[in-house]
């Protein structure tokens, strides 16, 4: 019997648009042979929906869109949990959720209680990775080299504006990044070099969250590095994006032509399997099961930054986390896509022996 392969896609994110396109990635490099596939669309709005199983051929990000049925959406999650989800027969869900409510843990957590495999990091690793205020707090404890920072709510915002603005000068200084902390893609993130772009690069922020970070700004290269796996992670081959980009910001990820890939990164005698060693201890650090890639900054000196996890990194075909593994052991698109599904499996299953009654 195939098994039935869930993909959640789409949400109630501002990186909906880049969901969308891995959503289709994916379904095009998925075995049929062996999956049968099951699109679920999450509108904007967080509205559930199907448009039913599709064909291969000409598929375009279009024709994964669907109609709700309602606006309500504890209904649509109703419909699609008691319908399309509730099939008999093996089954695996795929979230392919960039950002909030979906990448945070949010759908991670529903998919325990319905007890459904599920591809990628649980609820804790998924929520510690995409805040970046806890998970710096979990590198610190790691001790795990990372720039300076500093941490602000709303509320802190809103009781005491200029001493924001100071507290960052003084301990963090300019140029430096102000970030929304719940977000990825590089969205509502901006380089500050003075006070008026701060506080610009602060209220842009605070549109996209309520909790932001200040990082000082490290001058030099961004080494990434895939990781894959459960209680034994393998780390890849590092690499990096040749760009001229004085800020990689969402706009030069997605739209720029001129983006070429440097796999492997070129480094220093012995630099490339640190990185590789402290990719897996920020990893495990962070509890994190499936995949992820870690960022790191190296500065001119040679002194080594960890940046931030990504716990659902970009993954189109042209995506640096599977041409990573490509270049490090051969493994193709659609069989990273089959790892992964594996290892969801291999963590359910060991998770079934756990006991809930004395």
């Amino acid at each position: 019997m195939k098994t039935k392969l869930y993909l959640l896609y789409g949400g109630k994110s501002v990186e909906h648009d880049v969901s969308l396109k891995t959503a289709v990635t994916v379904l095009l490099s998925i075995d049929e042979s062996r999956f049968e596939v099951y699109p679920i669309y999450i509108t904007r709005d967080g509205l559930w929906c199907s448009p039913g199983r599709l064909s291969k051929e000409g598929l375009t990000v279009e024709q994964l869109i669907a109609r709700p049925s309602s606006t309500d959406a504890a209904r649509t999650i109703g419909e699609i949990l008691t319908g399309v989800l509730a099939l008999p027969g093996p089954k695996v869900v795929m979230p392919l959720l960039h950002g909030p409510n979906g990448e945070d843990g949010t759908v991670q957590g529903l998919m325990e209680l319905l007890n459904i495999p599920y591809v990628g990091n649980g609820v804790l690793s998924a929520a510690l990775t995409l805040d970046k205020a806890m998970s710096k707090q979990v590198l610190a404890q790691a001790d795990i080299h990372q720039t300076e920072y500093v941490v602000c709510r709303y509320e802190e915002w809103k009781r005491d504006e200029k001493a924001i603005l100071s507290g960052v000068e003084e301990s963090i200084g300019y140029p430096c990044y102000v970030k929304p902390a719940s977000l990825g893609s590089s969205i509502g993130i901006s380089r500050c070099l003075n006070r008026k772009e701060l506080l610009a690069g602060i209220l842009e922020a605070f549109s996209y969250d309520k909790k932001l970070v200040f990082e000082r700004e490290v001058s030099g290269r961004e080494i990434q590095v895939a990781v894959i796996g459960n209680e034994r992670p393998l780390a890849s081959l590092p690499g990096e994006f040749i760009h001229d980009h004085r800020f990689f910001d969402y706009e030069s990820k997605y739209f720029d032509k001129q983006l070429r890939m440097s796999i492997p990164a070129e480094l220093p005698n012995g630099l490339t399997e640190r990185i590789r060693e402290l990719a897996i201890r920020a990893y495990q650090a962070h509890g994190c099961e499936g995949l992820a890639r870690v960022d790191f900054f190296l500065d001119r000196e040679g002194d080594l930054f960890l940046n931030e996890i990504n716990a659902l990194p970009g993954f189109t075909n042209f995506s640096m986390y599977p041409v990573m593994w490509e270049r490090t052991d051969g493994t193709t698109y659609a069989q990273l896509v089959e790892k992964l599904i594996d290892h969801a499996m291999d963590r359910h299953e060991n998770k079934q022996t756990i006991r809930y009654s004395k």
